[in-house]
C-alpha cells in the first residue's frame, strides 16, 4: 500500500515538472494572447484603410523608371539570347524583336544598327523591310528565332550584315554577295555614274544621221549604239552588272582572276538577266582577253582593283579585314601594284577616244595621275572627290592618233 501511494505521488510531480518545462517539439507560442492579437490585426487593419491611397506604401524602397527598363531588358536579352529557355513563357513579336536587336547591335558598336536589324529580320521572315512594320505585331515562331539568335551572335562579332544574309543593294539593284567576292560600296557607284554617263554622252564617229547620245536615247529615237565595255576585277559583277542595265548598248567582257568571285558573278548576270550582253573570264586583268577574237578594240575600260596598302591594311575595320578576301583588298606596299598593271597595258586595249575609268584610294589622286602621265597614251586626266572629298576615281581619255583613225 505504501509502496502504491508513492508511486502516485511520483507520477504526479513529473507531471507537474513536465508541464511547466518548455516542451522540445512543441512550437513556442507568442506571449501575445490570441484575443489580443485580434484586436491589434483589428486596430492596424482600420488604421491603414483609412490612409490615403496616394500615401500607401511611402516606406516601400522605390523601383526607378530606369531600373524597370533595365530588369525588363536583361529578361529580354536572356529569353533571346539562351536557346533553351522556355519560349512559351516570352512571346515575341515583330516589333519586339526588331527593337531589341537594334539595342543590341548599338551596343556592340555595328553601324547602321537598325537598317541592320531590318535586314536580318528580312531574311529569317522571308519578308520584305517594309512588311516588318504592316506586320508588327506577328509573333515568331521558335524555329526562326533560333536562326535569328546564330545571325544576331555573329553580327554582333562583327561579321558582315551582307554575308549574313547573302545579298546587299548596289546602284538600287539586288545583288547575291558571299565570302569569296568583296562587298560593293556605295562609294563606287560614282565610278558606274560616270561609266554610263560617258557611254550615254559619247559622239558616234561613224554616224551618218549626225545622232548624238543624250541622256541615254539617241535624238531620233533609235536605239543606243552598241559599245564595247571591259570590266577588270569584276568580283561579285557589281559595276558590269549596273552599266548593262542602263545602258541597254553595253556589251561587256568582265574578269577576275578568282574562279568563286565569277561564280557569284553569273548568278547575278542571270539574276537580272543579262547573260547575253555580259561575258565573264577567268585570268589575271587582260590576260583571258583574246584580241580579235573576243573583241578588237574596247570604247570603255572599267577597273575598281585591290588598292589597300600594306599599312593601311593593318588598319582596316575588323568587319573588313577579319571577313573579306585579302586578294580583293591588298595591294602591295604603297597600293599601287595593279594600277601599274593596268595602265601599263590599257593602251593596247582602247579605241581612240575611249576612256579609262578607275576607282581609286582616299589618297592616291596625285600618284595614279603620274602613272597615266607617263605612259603618254591620254589627252585628258582628271581625278575626282566623292561626298567626303575623298579622292574617288581617276578618268583618263585616250589620245587621237591619225595612224588608229585610218
Amino acid at each position: 500500500m505504501a509502496k502504491m501511494n508513492a508511486n502516485i505521488f511520483i507520477a504526479k510531480d513529473y507531471e507537474n515538472e513536465t508541464s511547466l518545462r518548455p516542451q522540445k517539439n512543441k512550437p513556442k507560442t507568442n506571449p501575445i494572447s490570441s484575443k489580443a492579437k485580434m484586436n491589434v490585426s483589428s486596430v492596424l487593419t482600420k488604421y491603414y484603410e483609412n490612409v490615403p491611397l496616394r500615401r500607401r506604401g511611402e516606406n516601400k524602397p522605390k523601383q526607378t523608371q530606369f531600373q524597370t527598363q533595365r530588369l525588363s531588358k536583361l529578361f529580354l536579352a536572356f529569353t533571346f539570347l539562351c536557346p533553351g529557355y522556355n519560349l512559351a513563357m516570352q512571346s515575341w513579336t515583330i516589333q519586339k524583336l526588331l527593337n531589341w536587336v537594334t539595342e543590341y547591335l548599338t551596343g556592340k558598336g555595328i553601324d547602321s544598327p537598325r537598317l541592320s536589324a531590318e535586314l536580318l529580320l528580312s531574311q529569317v521572315l522571308a519578308l520584305k523591310r517594309i512588311e516588318l512594320y504592316t506586320q508588327f505585331d506577328k509573333p515568331v515562331d521558335k524555329q526562326q528565332l533560333d536562326r535569328l539568335h546564330d545571325l544576331v551572335k555573329r553580327a554582333g562579332q562583327n561579321e558582315p550584315i551582307a554575308y549574313l544574309v547573302g545579298k546587299t543593294e548596289f546602284y538600287s539593284l539586288e545583288l547575291n554577295v558571299t565570302p569569296e567576292c568583296m562587298i560593293p560600296r556605295p562609294e563606287t557607284e560614282l565610278l558606274v555614274e560616270r561609266a554610263i554617263e560617258f557611254l550615254r554622252t559619247r559622239p558616234d564617229r561613224n554616224s551618218t544621221m549626225g545622232d548624238t547620245l543624250q541622256k541615254g536615247r539617241i535624238s531620233n529615237g533609235a536605239r543606243p549604239r552598241t559599245q564595247f565595255v571591259c570590266d577588270l576585277c569584276t568580283g561579285c559583277g557589281c559595276i558590269a552588272v549596273a552599266i548593262a542595265k542602263n545602258y541597254p548598248g553595253a556589251r561587256i567582257i568582265a574578269t577576275d582572276i578568282c574562279d568563286a568571285a565569277l561564280a557569284v558573278a553569273a548568278g547575278n548576270i542571270e539574276k537580272h538577266q543579262l547573260k547575253d550582253r555580259i561575258t565573264l573570264l577567268c585570268g589575271d586583268l587582260f590576260d583571258p582577253i583574246i584580241s580579235g577574237l573576243d573583241v578588237d578594240k574596247f570604247d570603255l575600260i572599267v577597273c575598281n582593283p585591290p588598292y589597300v596598302s600594306t599599312a593601311e591594311y593593318e588598319k582596316l575595320d575588323r568587319n573588313v579585314k577579319d571577313y573579306e578576301p585579302k586578294v580583293a583588298l591588298f595591294a602591295g606596299v604603297d597600293g599601287l601594284d595593279i594600277y601599274r598593271r593596268v595602265i601599263e597595258k590599257a593602251d593596247q586595249f582602247l579605241k581612240p577616244d575611249a576612256a579609262l575609268m578607275l576607282e581609286i584610294g582616299y589618297a592616291q589622286g596625285p600618284a595614279v595621275r603620274e602613272l597615266l602621265e607617263q605612259t603618254g597614251a591620254f589627252a585628258e586626266i582628271k581625278s575626282e572627290k566623292d561626298l567626303h572629298n575623298n579622292d574617288r576615281i581617276a578618268i583618263a581619255k585616250k589620245q587621237k592618233r591619225l595612224d588608229m583613225e585610218k
